[in-house]
């Protein structure tokens, strides 16, 4: 199973609109982070997993030409507002497109972007098929899990997909995700500052949270303007911690 990082940048992307700090001056192209997103690769399926503003810029960045699957993390505009763009790829594939997430999340995008689904005979919209994920599905093969956890007071998506899992926007887990998460290869999981943050795990937090799920690898996502890729990549260095960067690729 191959992981492609679409964007691994917090809700604001790096470098911020206006800051001369010395991360968002940085001319080190893995200090550059669009929102978060990620896809997921195998047998034949493309997974993306949220679509953020930056969407476009990164499909056609990392030409990104397919996308089968989409399963929604949750409904912050970071996470979601690039969804217009998915109508290209119903272009492409001449098909619907499938997407999967919350209960909560999926009445909340039916609502805010009824005209999605209001008529399906226009072809300047996205064609998708909504569906609720509360447990676990198979799709081709593949085992994908919903992963409650908190962000903040809300209850939100993290998703295990086969030995792999992808934990956004989290600052607590709760003891029955904790169970979902056993036998991991590889976790990737929000690490936002050095600082605590009431909605986002810290970079210490995330450390603490994978050494206790104990995957075989840990990338950090969802990183701001606070952290710099070579002095997190030291920082990190004497774990399985490895901070991602936008266009990494890996296998699980």
């Amino acid at each position: 199973m191959k992981v492609l990082v679409l964007g691994c940048g917090t809700s604001t992307g790096v470098p911020l609109i206006g800051c001369n700090c010395e991360i968002c001056a940085s001319a080190n192209p893995k200090n550059k982070r669009l929102r978060p997103s990620i896809l997921v690769s195998e047998n034949n399926l493309n997974i993306l997993i949220d679509t953020p503003p930056d969407l476009r810029t990164s499909a056609l960045g990392f030409d990104v030409k397919n996308i089968d699957v989409v399963l929604y993390t949750h409904t912050h505009a970071d996470h979601l507002f690039g969804i217009d763009d998915l109508r290209m790829f119903n272009h492409i594939k001449k098909a619907p497109i499938p997407i999967y997430a919350s209960e909560t999340a999926i009445h909340f995008i039916e609502n805010k972007f009824d005209y999605i689904f209001k008529e399906k005979t226009l072809s300047s919209k996205p064609n998708l098929t909504p569906n609720i994920l509360k447990d676990r599905i198979e799709i081709n093969g593949l085992s994908i899990t919903a992963v409650p956890v908190y962000h903040g007071n809300d209850i939100i998506n993290g998703y295990r997909i086969n030995d792999f899992a992808y934990i956004t926007d989290v600052s607590k887990i709760p003891e029955t995700s904790f169970k979902l998460l056993n036998d991991l290869k590889v976790l990737m999981i929000d690490a936002l500052r050095y600082k605590p943050h009431p909605t986002h795990l810290s970079i210490d937090e995330a450390i603490a949270v994978s050494k206790r799920i104990k995957p075989v690898r840990t990338y950090f996502t969802h990183m701001g303007h606070n952290i710099d890729y070579e002095e997190i990549k030291k920082y990190a260095a004497n774990g399985n911690f490895i901070p991602a960067y936008d266009g990494l690729t890996f296998e699980v």
